[in-house]
């Protein structure tokens, strides 16, 4: 493909993958699936790295993230982003109008009421169209620019395409987590043996100030805006929300313009029921004087606006009796205590459990068997114990003994030094860590053998036919007609379901064995950084924590995992069986010869770039990467928190120590 060939396709898949976007985000339908979506995104991320003259800076593979930004730079915002005054009773509402009325000296005025949404303020701020900031709302005078962060965010328009658009303005908004999305990410994280996430609001914040952006993208965080700034010649703030409409921005159709005070609190009861069927978290609403040139009169108080409120709805509390408590064991073996609860009917639910989490909640909320206890949904969302109702206590209340022995397997429980959770050391003999491992294991990001279920796989291991998941390969048709209504097709879709899996990337079949703390993220880190199953498996701790974003814990729970004899036996079966346990490395596209012949030793992290990406552009433009120093090297180059080691030996033999920017120059063919 020539250059002018590439840039037509490159313009045709961009105005694609645009109108695909906004159909999902503006527009709430669908025409294409989402694997034909990432698709038609792959398409386009090749291009652009075969010709990368043309990637332009607003494309939408800025969506797919991959930046590493150690720091975030501190932006004063132009205008402050004050916080609002909270209100919990109708009596203060109606003082607040009064207030307002007072203020305007008898003039009409009319609000707007907005759902206030759980998630993080973001100022986002466009010059000639184009996306140039995003700012958290840190303190309200100045906050941390995460734009690369925010450019992941898929209903935030990097781009905007409307006439007479003003030169600058600045949208407010709030990023947030979907409610199916962070309770996935959960299922994720108790599926690798990671605590979980309290709340999606916490969550949504610390995404944003991630340092990597690819894993910023794979949060599919969401925005709803709610303001505009600037000189947009408008009057009012309803129509600052219809022109935000008509530039294709993500704005929450839950708004409405009210007349007087009654209406608002008309619109106030219609959603305290109604916000629990949103995708997203809800605390209140906020009320708004819909005239801007009343805004001004009204005017501020050192911490909020005059003319705005939010109403926050109390959190729904209800009191049940503790009937007891069962434990759950999960794949990884750690046990979860379950509060098995007297029937309730909460923020639009029947509550019967709630997860009790630890023996140490347990214990600083000193329940007992037969307390009534208050129970509240998090965010609507998880339902949770949060006190004993200890007027209802009585003598019959019986304290909970936390359990010694697996309830599966019988096998006594270890609890590690400094953490929370007990769990059942008895990988190998558990019956839900057996089959919560095969389920692991097939699932879509792992080997994706999507023929089979949980019920099958349950199944099978009943019969004795299943108990790893290099079983999976040895599976015949006979054994698959003696599961329940099993015939002819659905045997043979499972036996092609798991001969297809064969051809998954090593760092998929990585990620399926089930190492604990390691996700598809972290085995994707591995994977690259070690090329090969087996130097994963003899690297010492050391040699762990060089690879990019693996800490003491992942180091330690890699190298138990290799240690087990069952393990490595595994490992062999799979390999036999025909597993990909290695990088398929790709032919190499040369950008230039411009570190023709050079070593190269790199130490420590830096600005732009992770060492695996450092390594792929030194080798892209005719250089090598070694592992160690020694006088025939041409540069070690240093990052922050080089190892003290690398450069005394780098000093003694005489090898020149370069940085980041000095190794750029390299890059462009200058002198250093």
């Amino acid at each position: 493909m020539t250059a002018d060939q590439a840039k037509k396709e490159i313009a045709a898949l961009t105005e694609k993958i645009n109108y695909h976007n906004e159909l999902y985000y503006q527009q709430n339908r669908t025409e294409i699936s989402d694997q034909e979506f990432d698709k038609l995104l792959e398409s386009l991320i090749k291009l652009e790295e075969q010709f990368p003259q043309l990637k332009s800076p607003h494309s939408p593979t800025q969506r797919v993230g991959g930046t590493i930004t150690k720091s975030f730079p501190t932006v004063y915002h132009k205008y402050p982003m004050l916080s609002l005054g909270n209100t919990y009773s109708q009596e203060e509402l109606e003082d607040f109008d009064s207030r307002v009325a007072k203020g305007l000296d008898g003039d009409p005025y009319e609000y707007m009421c907005e759902l206030k949404f759980d998630g993080v303020s973001m100022s986002l701020t466009y010059e000639n169209g184009v996306l140039v900031r995003g700012v958290t709302r840190g303190d309200g005078v100045r906050g941390d620019e995460v734009t690369t962060n925010v450019k992941t965010i898929r209903s935030i328009p990097l781009t905007i395409n409307a006439k007479n658009l003003p030169e600058s303005f600045e949208v407010r908004g709030e990023v947030f987590l979907p409610r199916a999305v962070f309770e996935k990410l959960n299922k994720e994280r108790e599926d690798i043996g990671e605590e979980k996430y309290a709340n999606a609001r916490n969550t949504a914040s610390g995404t944003v100030k991630m340092q990597d952006s690819g894993e910023v993208a794979r949060r599919k965080l969401d925005c709803y805006v709610y303001n505009l700034l600037g000189d947009n010649d408008v009057e009012t703030h309803e129509e600052s929300i219809k022109k935000l409409e008509q530039w294709k921005f993500n704005v929450s159709p839950t708004y409405k313009k009210c007349k007087n005070i009654k209406e608002v609190l008309k619109y106030i009861e219609h959603w305290e029921k109604k916000r629990l069927e949103l995708p997203l978290e809800t605390d209140g609403v906020v009320i708004k004087v819909n005239s801007l040139e009343q805004q001004q009169t009204l005017g501020f108080t050192a911490k909020s606006p005059r003319w705005a409120i939010a109403f926050k709805y109390k959190a729904e509390s209800m009191s049940t009796r503790l009937n007891g408590v069962t434990y759950q064991v999960g794949r990884t073996g750690a046990i979860t205590p379950v509060a098995e609860l007297e029937p309730i009917f909460l923020a639009g639910t029947t509550v019967k459990r709630a997860s009790l989490h630890n023996a140490n909640e347990i214990e600083r909320l000193d329940l007992r068997i037969g307390d009534y206890v208050f129970v509240e949904k998090g965010g609507e969302i998880i339902p949770k114990v949060t006190a004993v109702d200890q007027a209802k206590r009585t003598n019959k209340a019986k304290p909970i003994k936390y359990i010694t022995e697996c309830p599966e397997c019988g096998t006594e429980l270890i609890r590690t030094e400094g953490e929370a959770a007990h769990y059942c050391p008895n990988v190998n003999g558990c019956p839900p860590q057996i089959k919560g491992r095969v389920e692991h294991f097939i699932q879509r990001k792992a080997m994706d053998i999507d023929s089979m279920g949980e019920q099958t796989i349950h199944q099978l291991f009943e019969l004795g036919l299943l108990k790893t998941p290099a079983d999976l390969y040895d599976l015949t048709k006979a054994d698959l007609f003696k599961l329940d209504k099993v015939k002819e097709k659905s045997a043979q879709n499972m036996l092609d379901g798991i001969a297809q899996s064969k051809a998954a990337p090593f760092e998929s079949v990585l990620f399926a064995i089930g190492i604990r703390y390691v996700g598809k993220t972290v085995a994707e880190k591995l994977a690259r950084h070690f090329k090969n199953i087996d130097a994963i498996m003899t690297a010492t701790f050391d040699q762990l924590l060089e690879a990019p974003e693996i800490g003491e814990k992942i180091a330690q729970s890699v190298i138990e995992f290799f240690r087990m004899p069952a393990n490595k036996k595994e490992i062999e079966r799979l390999k036999k069986a025909g597993l990909n346990f290695e990088v398929v490395e790709q032919e190499v596209v040369m950008d230039s010869e411009n570190l023709g012949g050079k070593t190269f030793v790199i130490s420590g992290t830096f600005e732009k770039y992770e060492r695996d990406d450092l390594k792929d552009v030194i080798i892209r433009n005719g250089g090598k990467v070694l592992s160690s120093i020694s006088g025939k090297l041409d540069y070690l180059l240093a990052g922050d928190n080089m190892g003290p080691a690398k450069k005394e030996k780098a000093e003694k033999l005489g090898v020149k120590i370069i940085s980041e920017p000095e190794f750029e120059k390299l890059l462009k063919g200058k002198s250093i």
